[in-house]
């Protein structure tokens, strides 16, 4: 029997990775379209990579020809002079005209929790955007909904886990009550692998069995990596001015506006059962001993395609 050919979008970075592995273990034939093409393969003659190739989109198409399920984990997570939301809403609309034009039978499309076509949030009104294409375009897909990833090399509970092993304070936007609802990066692979079998159109929120506030997981990851800190609320906009500070200091973007008020406006929540199984403060609790010893930069992993992810 012939192995079927599947495609993930930046299988040399984080969720692309997890996915891609997924894949290769049910004996699955993948390739990869990424940015990243030069970067280390982890995977060495196992996975063929390919450029985008955005700008033309016939050589995108080829790369696609005989690919039964594309799984796109492609985005941005702010606005930078090398890349954009707008950029990345083109660039996936481009993807998705070329993978029906090659034949590709299903998409597994990774979004966001709570996306909406009037958000004054670009990241949110980017993702709808998208899912509306996607669901006009004639193709079969299921639709990814996760807010927060986390597992080996993430950034955010990374981040967050560093900032308390060396800041002898949590800072917390207002009161801090808005909620989260984290998913393990495998357990998200997961779905998306079994999504790629199915044949009907769906939604599915992706969220972790466990719901916490904003404030409640700073504190349980200082307890669990053994760094009690006493909790400070700011206004969104000291928040902010602070976050940049410490970005230029790092080289990197450590929060945006639109990231504050996305949390701050629960955009990260759902009221709706836990797709996941793994639960965050276990996850932790395992890798407590090296969650958080190195600071994982958003910048370099997008601007520098040749240097293995770090942390």
């Amino acid at each position: 029997m012939k192995k079927e050919l599947h495609a993930v979008t930046g299988a040399f970075g984080y969720s692309g990775k997890s996915i891609a592995r997924k894949l290769l273990a049910e004996g699955h034939e993948v390739i990869t379209i990424t940015n990243s093409w030069k970067r280390k393969n982890p995977f060495g003659d196992q996975i063929r990579a390919y450029p985008f190739h955005f700008d033309e989109p016939e050589k995108l198409t080829e790369s696609l020809r005989g690919v039964s399920v594309l799984y796109n984990t492609y985005w941005v997570r702010f606005n930078h002079k090398h890349f954009t939301f707008a950029e990345a809403v083109r660039n996936t609309e481009t993807m998705f005209r070329a993978a029906k034009e090659a034949g590709v039978q299903r998409i597994v499309h990774v979004s966001i929790t709570n996306p909406s076509i009037d958000s004054p949030l670009e990241y949110f009104k980017g993702k709808a955007r998208l899912e509306q294409v996607l669901m006009e375009s004639g193709l079969s897909y299921t639709i990814l909904r996760p807010g927060v990833l986390f597992g080996k090399k993430d950034i955010l509970i990374n981040n967050i886990s560093w900032a308390v092993r060396h800041i002898p304070f949590l800072m917390i936007f207002g009161d801090g009550a808005y909620k989260l609802q984290p998913i393990y990066v495998d357990d998200l692979a997961d779905l998306a692998v079994q999504q790629g079998k199915e044949i009907g159109n769906s939604i599915i929120n992706a969220i972790g069995p466990e719901t916490f506030t904003y404030r409640e997981l700073l504190e349980t990851i200082a307890k669990i990596i053994g760094k009690r800190r006493p909790v400070i609320s700011v206004s969104p906009m000291i928040g902010h001015w602070t976050g940049w500070i410490a970005g230029k200091f790092l080289n990197d973007v450590l929060i945006t506006r639109d990231e504050i008020e996305g949390l701050m406006t629960n955009l990260l929540y759902v009221d709706a059962p836990p797709t996941g199984k793994t639960r965050l403060t276990d996850w932790a609790k395992q890798n407590a001993n090296n969650l958080g010893r190195k600071y994982s930069n958003e910048l370099t992993r997008r601007l520098d395609r040749e240097v293995e992810y770090s942390s």
